[in-house]
């Protein structure tokens, strides 16, 4: 018996290491988001331009979108609060890039290294 909860110890502090040392940290969360956010405007918003006014403007549509992919990511950072609870982070990011786009309301976890979205909504 006494084997048995050492064994159990041990395993539940191991996972709780792993997880410590893999909760990823704000920048990841930065460069997760940047990408996500860089493929919903590809998929949902250029689309859009393209059924609206031509394969034309989507072309640029896609290349203005890479093009400003640093500039999300800064937008990112700054309307977005983390909280650090030592084996995983949740954050809280507000989106409003512009008046012509919906904002939104985005929740995000991380831990074991990635991030998994479980609420986002427009606000």
């Amino acid at each position: 018996m006494n084997s048995l909860k050492l064994i159990f110890g041990t395993t539940l502090i191991g996972i709780g290491v792993i997880m410590v040392a893999t909760n990823p940290d704000h920048a990841s969360y930065q460069e997760f988001a940047a990408d996500t956010l860089n493929v919903y405007l590809k998929e949902q918003i250029c689309t859009q331009v393209s059924h609206q006014f031509g394969n034309f403007l989507q072309s640029h549509c896609l290349s203005l979108v890479d093009t400003t992919r640093p500039h999300l990511a800064k937008i990112v950072a700054q309307n977005t609060q983390r909280y650090n609870f030592i084996l995983f982070s949740i954050y809280q990011t507000d989106l409003s890039l512009s008046s012509a786009l919906p904002e939104y309301h985005v929740s995000t976890i991380g831990f074991l290294e990635n991030f998994y979205i479980y609420q986002a909504e427009q606000i």
